[in-house]
C-alpha cells in the first residue's frame, strides 16, 4: 500500500546533524589533496573564501525555507518567483544532479581510503556502496538519519584528532601565517581562487536540509537555525584542517595520497587505520544523506507535477519515496564507475553554483514583489550579493578551463 504524505519527525538537533553530515562528508576527508594541490599553502584561504560565497547563499536559503518550507526547496522557491513551471523542473532535475553527482564522489573517494586496508576491485566496493546505501535511505528518514547522526558525531571526533596529533602545525601557523594569505600575487590569487571553486564544492550540503522540509518538525523556524550552525560549525573545522594539511605534511606527499588525511595521522607515527577507519564511515554517510536529499527533490517534483508521477509515490510501511531512490541509486552508480573524484568534484560545484544564482535572484525577486511573514529575513542586498558572487565563479572557473 501506498501513502502520498511524508512523516515529520525531525526536530533540531537531528537537522542539524544532517546537514553536518552532507558538508563533512566528502569535504576534508576526500578533497583536502586537490585544494591544496591548486592553493599550496594557501590552502585555508581557499576554503575561507569557498565560505564566503556558501555563507552569503545560505542566509538566502534560510530566508527561503522558512518563506516556503517545501520538499523540491529550490524547484518551489523558483515557481514561487517566476511563475515558470519549466524552469522550476530544470533547476529541480539540476538539484538531483548535484545530489547524485556529489554522493558519486564520496562513494569513489570511499575507495581511497577502503585501499588502506584491503585492495578490492573498485567496481566491486561501488555496487556495494550504493546498494547497502540505497537499502538504508528506503528503512526510513528518522532510521537513516539517526544512523546519519552517529556518523557525523565521528566524523567531527576525526577531524578533531587529526588536528590534536598535528598540534604542531599551529604554532608554525603562528610565525608563518602570512604564507597562507594570498596577497596580492597574481600567481597565488589565481591560486586561491581555484582552489576556492574546488573547495566550494565541501561546503555543499546547508542547502540539503530545506530539501526535507516537510519531514521536519516546525520547519519555518528550524531550517534556518540548522542551516547557520550546520554551515558555522563545518568552515570552523575546514580552516583548521587546512591549516594542519598544510604545515603537517610536505604537499606533494599529500597531494600523490588517495587517503590524505591518512597520510596526516601516518606523518605522526600513528597507524593511518584509525582515520582511515572513520574516513571511511564519513564518506558513506555524506554519500547516505545525498541519496536521501535527491529522492526527495524526485518526491516533491512529482507532487507538484514537475516529474514522473511514480516519483511521488511514497511506502506506506517505510514512509519513503522508493521509486525515487532506486532511481537515484542508479544514476549514482554509474557516475561512480566512470568519473574520478576530481572530475564529479567540479561537475558539482559548477552545477551548484549556478543553482545558487539562481535561488538568490529568486529571493530578490520575491522580495521585490512579496514582502516575507516568514520568522527569519535578510536585507535585499544579501540575495543580490550571494547572485553576483556565484556568478563570478562560474565566470572564473569558465575562463580558467577555455584559456
Amino acid at each position: 500500500m501506498e501513502s502520498n504524505k511524508l512523516r515529520r519527525s525531525i526536530g533540531l538537533p537531528l537537522l542539524t546533524l544532517y546537514g553536518l553530515g552532507t558538508i563533512l562528508g566528502a569535504g576534508v576527508y576526500v578533497l583536502i589533496g586537490e585544494v591544496v594541490a591548486l592553493s599550496g599553502s594557501q590552502a585555508p584561504s581557499a576554503f575561507l573564501l569557498a565560505a564566503l560565497v556558501a555563507g552569503i547563499t545560505a542566509f538566502s536559503f534560510a530566508e527561503l525555507g522558512s518563506r516556503i518550507p517545501k520538499s523540491a526547496g529550490e524547484a518551489a522557491y523558483i515557481l514561487a518567483a517566476f511563475g515558470r513551471p519549466w524552469l522550476s523542473a530544470v533547476v529541480g532535475w539540476a538539484v538531483v544532479a548535484v545530489g547524485t553527482v556529489s554522493a558519486a564522489t564520496m562513494v569513489v573517494g570511499f575507495v581511497g581510503y577502503l585501499n588502506v586496508f584491503v585492495e578490492l576491485p573498485a567496481a566491486w566496493v561501488i555496487t556495494g556502496c550504493v546498494v547497502l546505501l540505497s537499502a538504508l535511505a528506503i528503512w526510513g528518514i528518522a532510521e537513516s538519519l539517526l544512523v546519519a547522526a552517529a556518523i557525523t558525531a565521528l566524523e567531527i571526533a576525526g577531524l578533531v584528532f587529526v588536528c590534536a596529533i598535528a598540534g604542531d602545525s599551529f604554532s608554525r601557523f603562528a610565525t608563518e601565517w602570512p604564507t597562507v594569505l594570498p596577497g596580492v600575487d597574481s600567481a597565488r590569487l589565481i591560486g586561491v581562487a581555484s582552489g576556492a571553486f574546488i573547495a566550494f564544492y565541501a561546503f555543499i550540503g546547508f542547502e540539503d536540509i530545506v530539501n526535507i522540509a516537510e519531514e521536519v518538525k516546525q520547519p519555518e523556524r528550524n531550517l534556518p537555525r540548522a542551516i547557520m550552525i550546520s554551515l558555522f560549525a563545518s568552515t570552523v573545522l575546514y580552516v583548521l584542517v587546512a591549516v594542519v594539511a598544510v604545515f603537517a605534511i610536505a604537499p606533494e606527499q599529500l597531494v600523490a595520497s588517495e587517503a590524505p588525511l591518512a597520510a596526516i595521522v601516518e606523518s605522526r607515527g600513528f597507524s593511518p587505520g584509525i582515520i582511515a577507519a572513520i574516513s571511511l564511515f564519513a564518506v558513506l554517510n555524506g554519500a547516505l544523506v545525498q541519496i536521501i536529499m535527491a529522492s526527495r527533490i524526485l518526491y516533491g517534483l512529482a507532487s507538484d507535477g514537475l516529474a514522473f508521477a511514480p516519483f511521488a509515490r511514497v511506502n506506506r510501511k517505510t514512509r519513503t519515496p522508493i521509486v525515487g531512490t532506486v532511481t537515484v541509486a542508479g544514476m549514482l552508480l554509474a557516475l561512480s564507475l566512470f568519473f574520478s573524484v576530481g572530475e564529479l568534484a567540479r561537475v558539482t560545484s559548477f552545477i551548484a553554483l549556478s543553482i545558487f544564482s539562481v535561488v538568490n535572484i529568486s529571493l530578490w525577486r520575491l522580495k521585490q514583489s512579496a514582502p516575507s511573514a516568514s520568522e527569519f529575513t535578510v536585507p535585499t542586498a544579501v540575495p543580490a550579493t550571494g547572485a553576483i558572487l556565484c556568478l563570478s565563479m562560474i565566470g572564473y572557473e569558465g575562463f580558467r578551463f577555455l584559456t
